[in-house]
C-alpha cells in the first residue's frame, strides 16, 4: 500500500459547498486537481490535508 498526503486549498465557496484546489508537490502535476466539500464539514477551514492509499 502507498499512502499519499494531498494538500489543499480553499479556491471558492459556493452555496452548499467549498471547492478546494490542490497544491502540488514541487514539479508534479496534480493528483486530485478540484476537490468540493460539503460547508457543513468544512466550515471555516482555510487548508484541508487528504490522505488516499493506493491498494494492489
Amino acid at each position: 500500500m502507498t499512502e499519499t498526503t494531498i494538500n489543499f486549498e480553499i479556491e471558492k465557496e459556493n452555496k452548499n459547498s467549498v471547492r478546494y484546489k490542490e497544491i502540488p508537490k514541487d514539479g508534479m502535476p496534480p493528483i486530485l486537481g478540484t476537490l468540493y466539500v460539503q460547508k457543513w464539514y468544512a466550515g471555516n477551514s482555510k487548508k484541508i490535508e487528504v490522505i488516499i492509499n493506493k491498494v494492489d
